[in-house]
């Protein structure tokens, strides 16, 4: 979006890069240890819109060097469960609660539907580049921050 920072946007995940993700890698208590000390940082708000959270949840925030076939770990962060049906909007058409997501993204970036639909657009352009890298190679040095 022009000159139009979101505060929630779509992280659209490469195909190839489904379950390459810390929660398959880590051990169930490695993992548990992680994801707490992400949720005590947040402070039982969730660290996009700010809303409070008895159930926050971990999200993975990853970056791509589509040049190097680079999936990097960019952040853990904990969010609520309505701030991550947008995030993963793909998995959220699958289960058929689009429409609170729209509104939702809606609320927290201050705008549009056709906002919505144009940064949804812009997401989807990304993975659909991202998709054409047969294989990612995985960065997850940022998960020294967490440990």
């Amino acid at each position: 979006m022009e000159n139009k920072k979101l505060k929630l946007n779509f992280e659209l995940v490469p195909d190839s890069c489904w379950y390459s993700n810390l929660r398959s890698l880590l051990t169930k208590a490695q993992w548990d240890a992680v994801r707490k000390k992400v949720y005590a940082r947040a402070g039982g708000k969730c660290m996009i819109c700010g809303a409070p959270s008895s159930r926050l949840e971990a999200h993975e925030q990853w970056e791509y060097d589509e040049k190097n076939c680079v999936q990097r770990l960019k952040a853990i962060i904990a969010v609520c469960p309505a701030c991550h049906a947008v995030i993963h909007i793909g998995r959220t058409q699958l289960k058929g609660n689009v429409r609170a997501a729209e509104d939702h993204f809606m609320q927290v970036n201050g705008c549009s539907y056709g906002e919505y639909r144009k940064a949804l657009g812009e997401a989807n352009e990304a993975h659909a580049r991202r998709n054409r890298v047969s294989e990612w190679k995985l960065d997850i040095s940022a998960l020294a921050n967490y440990i």
